[in-house]
């Protein structure tokens, strides 16, 4: 059986095998004469392709660049799994692997095919950054959205504003073990935190752009702010004094939306950001963000007042509105998550739907564009078994990779035209107790591999039982990347 993930649109088996080198299978991408590769844009979508083996070479006909790294990603699945790792090619470079002959035809079904990492609750280097990268896109993912501002640390330089990173990216103590109850709470004391410079900004999104992922940065406002309020906590409603949040969950001091100061340093933030990201979206996040403080803060409520506003979700509206403004300004797409919604969405703005598929919908029905993400079947910091004991701390739910293979990106209820809005889906990794790379891929590999499957084949050649025997001789693929994925129940 030949084992792909995910599965293409149509392959079919032939005959015999061609031998490709090893130096041409480690680095994906790169140039090898027994390899023809032509660009028909007009046969193909930019990220489709054929791949054609036969034994007496390989030949790939591509609708653009990706749909070449697309193929050459093929192939490196179609060699023996032990080509894959890095030793072969370093320890060899002329030895000679094994590809099957076929014909496959192949492009996605999705055009946002992503995964989120967290790297604000518990800080990941670059290094580890990368590697996410490489793997989502061996998994023909296009999609890395990096979610740097949080209530428990601020990741991201800011050279206007220093003490963003100086202050807000580091806290004195993490909460030790699950949040459960009421306290009272223990902390490990230990002081926790880091940020990614512009330099290795830059570095990873060329990094990315190498194998056709966008990097999507996510920077959180008005909610989830505390860390950028310890900083600044002129610019919150009550004036602070704030730590670097120790703590999970919502956080009661947000921006404040009455205060023109906090749109002068945010309209900063989004000049560096949009300057640093040459893809198109930027992320402001928008949700979990408690009204109790603006209801209480009379500047907010003379921001009411003064907008004709009818209530605190319309002023989030606004604030949401006026910083659409700044981002499309500068040549940016807002997205936030569903939250945005409430009050009123923004004119251009694209909603990621994460508390259920209503808030997609909705937003589809509205023409927006949509990016599914449910927790019901995309949250990757879920358990992934029902059996507590068998499980790291984790998020108080569970997600089995059964049920993320069976989810359905695109809602029944939407009109064809209304459906023309569903840019794809997405998994998310929380990192509240994901505190180490290894703990990263074990959450995210493979569930991440359904999700990918979700995002690029037809959806009417998903099946639960073929994609569980292509997993399990796809698993090897991983161990010879040195992924470290939770193994498959038996």
């Amino acid at each position: 059986m030949i084992a792909l993930v995910p599965r293409p649109v149509s392959l079919v088996e032939r005959k015999g095998t061609f031998r490709i080198s090893s130096r041409a299978i480690a680095q994906a991408g790169s140039a090898d004469n027994s390899v023809n590769v032509r660009i028909d844009p007009a046969g193909l979508p930019p990220e489709g392709y054929r791949l054609s083996v036969t034994p007496e070479g390989i030949g790939i006909v591509a609708g653009g660049t990706a749909g070449v790294f697309h193929a050459r990603t093929t192939l490196r699945q179609l060699v023996p799994p032990e080509a894959l790792s890095p030793a072969s090619s370093r320890d060899d470079p002329v030895r000679t692997w094994p590809v099957p002959c076929v014909e496959i035809v192949d492009q996605p079904r999705f055009s946002w095919r992503g995964l989120m990492l967290d790297v604000c609750r518990h800080f990941f280097p670059v290094e580890f950054v990368k590697r996410y990268i490489d793997t989502l896109a061996f998994h023909k993912m296009n999609v890395f959205h990096w979610h740097l501002t949080e209530d428990q640390g601020w990741r991201i330089e800011v050279r206007r504003h220093p003490e963003l990173t100086g202050v807000g990216a580091w806290r004195t103590g993490t909460l030790a073990g699950p949040m459960r109850g009421n306290g009272p709470w223990q902390f490990d004391g230990i002081r926790h935190g880091g940020f990614t410079t512009q330099e290795q900004i830059r570095d990873v999104i060329a990094y990315a752009a190498e194998r056709h992922v966008t990097v999507v940065p996510e920077i959180e406002m008005p909610g989830h702010a505390q860390a950028a309020l310890a900083a600044h906590p002129e610019l919150s409603c009550t004036g602070g004094p704030f730590e670097v949040s120790r703590m999970w969950g919502i956080h009661e001091d947000v921006f404040c939306a009455g205060n023109d100061e906090v749109f002068g340093l945010l309209e900063d933030v989004i000049d560096e950001v949009a300057g640093l990201f040459p893809g198109p979206f930027l992320h402001i996040g928008g949700d979990e963000c408690p009204k109790t403080r603006w209801k209480a803060c009379p500047k907010c409520q003379a921001r009411i007042r003064s907008e004709g506003l009818a209530d605190e979700d319309a002023l989030q509206s606004w604030f949401v509105r006026r910083i659409e403004r700044i981002v499309n300004a500068r040549g940016k797409r807002l997205v936030g998550w569903d939250e945005i919604l409430e009050g009123g969405l923004a004119p251009n703005a694209t909603v990621m739907s994460w508390r259920g598929v209503e808030g997609g919908i909705e937003a589809a029905r509205q023409g927006h564009d949509v990016v599914m993400s449910p927790t019901t079947h995309c949250y990757l910091d879920y358990r992934q078994s029902e059996d507590l004991d068998r499980e790291p701390v984790a998020i108080d739910a569970y997600l089995l990779l059964e049920m993320v293979y069976s989810y359905e990106p695109m809602p029944p209820e939407l009109t064809p035209e209304q459906g023309g809005h569903v840019l794809g889906v997405q998994g998310n990794l929380w990192t509240e107790y994901v505190d180490t790379p290894e703990q990263a891929e074990y959450m995210s590999w493979p569930r991440a591999c359904a999700l990918a499957e979700a995002g690029w084949s037809p959806a009417g050649s998903r099946d639960w039982g073929d994609f569980r025997a292509r997993l399990a001789a796809h698993l090897p693929r991983l161990d010879a990347l040195g992924i470290r994925y939770r193994a498959l129940e038996r």
